[in-house]
C-alpha cells in the first residue's frame, strides 16, 4: 500500500523546505526554569514569513529569509486553554525551546 506523506515533503530535505502561510508546524515551549512545566511541542500555524531576517539576528540581519537554512516565521501557537502570537520564531530541528520545526511523521 502506498502511503502519501501528509506534509507533501516526500523525498525532500525537511530542513530546507520553505515555510508558507497556513502551514502547520510544531512550536517548542520553553518550559519553566525550575522544571514544574517541561518544554513540549505545541501545534502552530504559520501566520507570516518575512522576506528578510530581522535585525536581532546578528550577524545574519538583513539577509534573505532562508539564508544558510535559517528560517524565521510568525506563528499562531495553539495551547489547549489559549493561543498566542509570536512574530519572530527561528526554525530549529534540535527542538530548542522557543523555536519551531516541521512535525514528525506519525506511524
Amino acid at each position: 500500500m502506498l502511503v502519501r506523506d501528509p506534509r507533501g515533503l516526500a523525498g525532500r530535505d525537511v530542513a530546507r523546505v520553505k515555510p508558507s502561510v497556513g502551514r502547520i508546524v510544531h512550536y517548542v515551549s520553553h518550559g519553566t526554569p525550575a522544571g514544574e512545566y517541561k518544554s513540549e511541542c505545541r501545534a502552530a500555524i504559520v501566520a507570516a514569513v518575512p522576506e528578510h531576517l530581522p535585525r536581532s539576528m546578528e550577524p545574519l540581519d538583513g539577509c534573505p529569509n532562508g539564508y544558510e537554512d535559517t528560517w524565521i516565521a510568525s506563528l499562531v501557537v495553539l495551547h489547549p486553554a489559549e493561543m498566542f502570537f509570536n512574530e519572530v520564531v527561528r526554525q530549529d530541528d534540535a527542538h530548542e525551546g522557543g523555536t519551531w520545526h516541521w512535525p514528525e511523521r506519525a506511524d
